[in-house]
């Protein structure tokens, strides 16, 4: 009962002000300190789990750095048992996945810079690699026999054009490669010819080709034409494979095939079949169709049979119940903002056989009970991210895990449940309890340098904005917080626009905690648009990116400064992503901060169009595309570009400069602009620095984004003299 007691001891002080009072305040290196728990797989007996820990070690190339690396661990579900590392080489590993039998682990660990599967004996001895596939192999998984591992790897169209093995017949996709100047798919066809500058113009485009592949030349002919870190001009196709685990030098058979992306590809129970989700009838090209199916194949991967698909409509997430009579999955519209919905449907049915199961939260990780009575799955809810089950015959979903927590890893195997969990007094720990979550006890404590620090505590706040949408905020106290004094205070905005915050999400963890150390007051909250609070909250912010949404974080921000405490004088503002957007939307629009901190955000609508790879927002927020005059005249509005010449605020930004999500050239517009201004801006780029910098990018970097986001609002607070 442990874990249920901290968890409602956990529930009454996030409801009271105060804080931990450890005998140390939270430093910026403490971030190093972090360990994350995650991958967490169970045997079929449920008496075995292994899991990941990742932690921040430093980089033996350069000791000034420090490199994230992920090892394997195992725990027994019995009482008082403790975790035992797996794996200790530099190069980590990640992706367990156990044996039928229980015997065996397989896990991915990196391998010449591609990941390759390896398999390790449970009882003790050395990893074997079983893999080595030259474009890599990811997310392992067991036939239920237990003789072969299924595989992921991503093929690039030119290799898959020329594989022998993959392509033996040598045929084209039948979608159209959309090349100017070519009708049908002929260019992409093999040719004789030999490079030439000088000669034929076969020969040229030969040479040209050569070109392409010797990356001389970038040739963009897709819709999807950026990365996460760059513009990239090829096109790949994950593909699922088996694997002999025993045999050595086992050579790998493809289960798919074809010019399409394979998002999933599962066992059933009886190891006879394999389920497949991708998208493999549309005659669209791959970056055009957003649809995507649900198909059972044999074990091989022939004969697809098309369980759900339908136009403009998205299947994921299938996953068969342990008797191999039922199905889960999700659903939702291609375009929009929308909830997905979950469903159930026997294996052998079709769409009029589907179930609906009413829950207005975005859902994830769905996972069967052994009797297929209910459907586990996490959801973010109000400021937490809980575990829920929900009954297949009564519809009912039933919230097992404490609000204020989230549940950022979970299996469940003969009434076993292992989880990891974060919660304001520890970044990430690990549970076990039982199907229900009825008796829990604590697992292995991987952060207990926490309990010698001064933690601030949330305190949970609502209101109710002016579409009458009730809007949750949280306040966090200086830790050295005193009764008549006054504090400066940090608004902090997340992005998304649908991210969710509260003392359930993780990522911000330590720099709440941070910023509470140095003498602030932290206050977040979750605006209109926020996921979390489902559809008509998630829907309420189209055609309104900047009004509405400022108005709720404002009004959170006004709220607690007519508590007392905060001073009105020192407040500041940061945000990434969206967030970095509302933090220019409102400087431009509000004059009551002393400094203010846009992170890899948006600022003109039209130029994210066609610079970010998350270009997508744009027609599904606002309608269409910017060269439409109704919707040009809305992204005009929309975007805080519009309105730089009324932005006097001290205004630092942030931008890595491989950030090809939001892209960064509105960055550069939105500095030079204030610039010419004349006003006080500062720019930071970090090289290298992809749009997840903050959260699993490099992690000096993370701490010089943190300490000059603090040190710039210094220059205007000037807070030295507070005690922290």
């Amino acid at each position: 009962m442990k874990t249920i007691l901290l968890g409602l001891l956990g529930c009454l002080a996030v409801g009271s002000a105060g804080a931990q009072q450890g005998p140390e305040p939270m430093k910026v290196t403490d971030l190093l300190k972090i360990k994350q728990i995650g991958n967490i797989t169970l045997t079929r007996d449920g008496r075995r789990a292994a899991f990941t820990v990742l932690g921040i070690e430093p980089d033996e190339k350069n000791k000034a750095d420090y490199k994230n690396v992920s090892q394997l661990y195992s725990l027994g579900t019995e009482a008082g048992a403790t975790p035992r590392q797996l794996t200790s080489l530099k190069e980590g590993a990640t992706q367990p996945a156990w044996s039928p039998d229980g015997r065996q682990l397989a896990f991915v660990r990196p391998v010449d810079d591609k990941p390759q599967v390896f398999v390790m004996p449970t009882d003790g001895g050395e990893a074997r690699q079983l893999t080595r596939y030259k474009h890599g192999a990811s997310a392992p998984k067991w036939s239920p026999d237990g003789r072969q591992v299924l595989f992921s790897s991503a093929i690039p169209l030119r290799e898959l054009l020329k594989d022998s093995l993959l392509n033996a017949a040598k045929t084209l996709p039948r979608w159209p490669f959309e090349k100017p100047g070519f009708d049908k798919n002929d260019q992409l066809a093999a040719s004789s010819a030999k490079p030439n500058a000088d000669g034929s113009l076969a020969e040229i485009r030969a040479y040209l080709d050569k070109n392409e592949t010797d990356k001389k030349a970038k040739v963009l002919t897709k819709l999807n034409f950026q990365d996460e870190r760059e513009v990239s001009a090829e096109q790949s196709f994950s593909q699922f494979f088996l694997i002999d685990a025993v045999a050595p030098e086992a050579k790998p058979v493809a289960v798919t095939s074809g010019f399409y992306r394979f998002n999933q590809a599962e066992f059933t129970p009886d190891g006879q079949h394999l389920l497949l989700s991708a998208d493999i009838d549309s005659l669209q090209h791959p970056d055009r169709s957003l649809e995507n199916e649900i198909y059972l194949a044999d074990r091989a991967g022939r004969h697809p049979r098309l369980l759900l698909g339908k136009e403009n409509m998205a299947y994921a997430n299938p996953t068969v119940s342990p008797s191999g009579k039922w199905l889960a999955f999700q659903m939702s519209p291609t375009m929009g903002v929308d909830v997905p919905v979950l469903a159930v449907m026997p294996l052998n049915g079709t769409e009029k056989d589907i179930i609906t199961i009413p829950f207005d939260r975005s859902k994830g990780n769905l996972a069967w009970s052994d009797d297929d009575k209910y459907v586990y799955f996490t959801a973010q809810s109000n400021g937490g991210a809980p575990l829920y089950r929900a009954n297949v015959k009564t519809r009912k979903v039933e919230k097992l895990s404490a609000a204020d927590t989230g549940i950022l890893s979970y299996a469940i195997a003969k009434n076993k449940l292992v989880y990891a969990q974060t919660g304001v007094l520890n970044p990430s720990e690990l549970f076990v309890g039982d199907a229900g979550l009825k008796k829990v006890q604590h697992a292995g404590s991987f952060n207990d340098w926490v309990k010698t620090k001064r933690l601030s505590l949330p305190e949970k706040h609502s209101f109710v904005n002016d579409k009458g949408l009730t809007v949750e905020y949280w306040v966090m106290k200086p830790t050295a917080y005193q009764a008549g004094r006054k504090y400066p205070v940090v608004l902090e905005i997340h992005g998304g626009p649908t991210a969710m915050w509260g003392p359930g999400e993780a990522s911000m963890w330590h720099e709440f905690q941070y910023f509470a150390a140095q003498g602030y007051g932290v206050v977040y909250s979750n605006p209109r648009g926020s996921g979390g609070y489902g559809q008509d909250f998630l829907r309420a912010n189209i055609n309104d990116w900047g009004t509405g949404p400022s108005s709720d974080v404002l009004t959170a921000l006004d709220k607690t400064v007519a508590e007392g405490w905060a001073d009105p004088a020192k407040l500041t503002v940061t945000g990434g992503s969206y967030a970095g957007y509302l933090v220019a939307w409102i400087i431009s629009h509000d004059q009551r901060f002393k400094a203010a901190c846009s992170q890899r955000g948006v600022y003109d609508l039209a130029t994210f169009f066609g610079e970010g790879n998350a270009w997508r927002l744009v027609p599904n927020y606002f309608g269409g595309y910017p060269w439409e005059p109704a919707v040009k005249a809305v992204l005009t509005r929309e975007s805080p570009i519009s309105y730089v010449d009324k932005i006097t605020t001290p205004y630092i930004l942030f931008h890595g400069e491989n950030d090809r999500r939001t892209g960064f050239v509105q960055g550069e517009m939105m500095y030079r602009s204030l610039k010419v201004l004349g006003r006080p801006v500062e720019y930071v780029r970090h090289p290298g620095g992809t749009h997840e910098l903050t959260r699993s990018g490099d992690n000096r970097q993370r701490i010089d984004q943190m300490l000059r986001t603090f040190e710039f609002f210094e220059r205007y607070l000037n807070t030295k003299s507070l005690p922290n």
